[in-house]
């Protein structure tokens, strides 16, 4: 079954190089060519030994998504793994394995750079922290950590007000990064274009450029509640007084809106986001540019150093925004609000970031795109679908490309069609230039999921007017059977 697999896999060699070259070179891919499925990897596929976590049971699967039609993978590289004992010592050998298990399949690959804490997030199922040397510092000094106006500390990621600042024994944060990713780039320059095509940059908790607005951790903030600002660590105070002092209104500087709630009010219950409240006066405004522009400049800073160490490695550089589609409905959009997205009735706060993706080449990944408004609680005013065509106006205004996630785990026709139709109805001209499947994993390879799954893959790769021949997606299901059933079992 698996000299069958490799066989079927050399047959489509040629048409997976053109479609590659499209999706390195061009961005968005030609209307009506279809999109490239790739399938996130488990969070911990490399162990804290450095090795393969689960080899046969990744072996196994591997080899049925190359059999599926699957184009890559995702994997995240962890800042905390990779980097975790000291300082500018890296120990890459199980993303040596790994990646060279991905190239053997056939398989191109999505590598995050993965800058944030894992543990606390939605679908987190293991730990993996900063690294130990970065965690001394922040025992050293709490304010490297994100801050709410309670003094709640948040250690998913470094506070964007240290970006600057040599607070990591004389590197600063961006040169922590960048340092990274330069490490990555120079060890693993003979896969660079060929097996590794995107570098994603994690640009805060989850990955994701935005702010550690809700929490989950220790129940902090539970589902569909409105978030919270972190701007009160002594850096991002210091640099809000500033702002508040430039516009000569000093009394703007002490801190963020003191009526905006706690992290699971309702908009209504607050004065800063009901309908005629805070957020749409002249202080609101003044606050909201300024957390907002804090969150832009960051995504800058990462980006351009990015930019610089890949340039002419042929992978895509990306970045992933969030998918905050609850309470969307409002006037004030809260959720999106406390995260840094400065998204409101009455403004746009996805342009910016297109924009400024834009200008350094690189794609916008968003996620929420298999979720429709009607599945949603009502009551909380839950978007996800127009949330999603606002992301694809924007991102087709600003000429960036666009690729997507599913936001939750879903192996249903219904998360399918939902996610086909909106890689393919991006814009008239334009479809997304790649999907990543959250997640590898037992539950994919159930039967049923499994057989979805296939018929999914072939339709976006078919593109939006073709409809995949439901034979042919049962005997691709029925192929790969024994890959699969392996798998399941050797995941335990």
């Amino acid at each position: 079954m698996a000299c069958q697999a490799f066989v079927a896999d050399v047959a489509v060699v040629e048409e997976e190089e053109v479609g590659v070259k499209e999706y390195i070179e061009g961005g968005a891919q030609v209307k009506g060519k279809g999109v490239p499925v790739y399938v996130m990897m488990p969070l911990d596929s490399v162990t804290m030994g450095h090795g393969v976590n689960r080899k046969k049971a990744m072996n196994a699967s591997l080899m049925a998504l190359k059999s599926a039609g699957v184009e890559g993978v995702m994997m995240d590289v962890w800042w905390g793994l990779v980097e975790g004992e000291s300082a500018g010592e890296y120990n890459w050998r199980g993303y040596a394995e790994l990646l060279d298990m991905c190239r053997k399949h056939g398989l191109k690959v999505q590598a995050v750079m993965s800058f944030h804490r894992c543990g606390g997030n939605v679908g987190d199922s293991c730990t993996i922290p900063l690294p130990k040397w970065v965690v001394e510092e922040i025992d050293r000094d709490s304010d490297l950590a994100y801050t709410d106006q309670w003094g709640r500390r948040n250690y998913e990621y470094l506070s964007l007000g240290c970006d600057t600042l040599p607070v990591l024994k004389g590197r600063t944060p961006v040169q922590c990064y960048s340092d990274f990713m330069r490490a990555f780039r120079d060890n693993f320059k003979h896969l660079l274009g060929e097996t590794i095509v995107e570098i994603q940059v994690g640009m805060g908790p989850a990955g994701e450029l935005r702010y550690p607005s809700y929490p989950e951790l220790n129940g902090t903030w539970k589902f569909p509640g409105i978030g919270a600002f972190q701007c009160y660590d002594k850096y991002m105070l210091s640099s809000l007084k500033a702002a508040a002092e430039s516009a000569g209104k000093r009394e703007w500087g002490n801190g963020g809106p003191t009526d905006a709630g706690h992290y699971n009010n309702w908009p209504e219950e607050t004065p800063f986001f009901r309908r005629e409240g805070g957020w749409d006066s002249p202080y609101g405004e003044f606050f909201l540019t300024w957390y907002s522009q804090m969150l832009l400049d960051h995504g800058e800073r990462v980006l351009t150093s990015a930019e610089s160490i890949f340039r002419d490695s042929g992978v895509k550089i990306s970045v992933k925004v969030a998918g905050i589609h609850w309470h969307y409905g409002t006037r004030s959009h809260p959720p999106e609000l406390t995260a840094g997205y400065y998204n409101t009735r009455f403004r746009d706060g996805y342009l910016p970031i297109a924009r400024m993706l834009a200008s350094h080449g690189a794609i916008f990944n968003f996620t929420c795109i298999e979720m429709r408004d009607y599945e949603q609680p009502q009551e909380a005013q839950c978007l996800p679908e127009k949330l999603v065509r606002q992301v694809a106006i924007a991102t087709g205004k600003a000429d960036v490309a666009l690729a997507g996630e599913n936001a939750l785990p879903r192996y249903d026709d219904s998360a399918h069609e939902q996610i086909v139709k909106a890689a393919m109805e991006v814009g008239e001209e334009r479809e997304m230039c790649a999907f990543t499947y959250l997640r590898m994993g037992p539950d994919l390879f159930q039967a049923d999921n499994w057989r979805r799954f296939v018929g999914f893959v072939k339709k976006m790769g078919q593109g939006r007017k073709a409809s995949p021949r439901w034979e042919e997606v049962d005997q691709a299901a029925e192929s790969t059977r024994p890959l699969v059933q392996e798998a399941v079992l050797l995941y335990g």
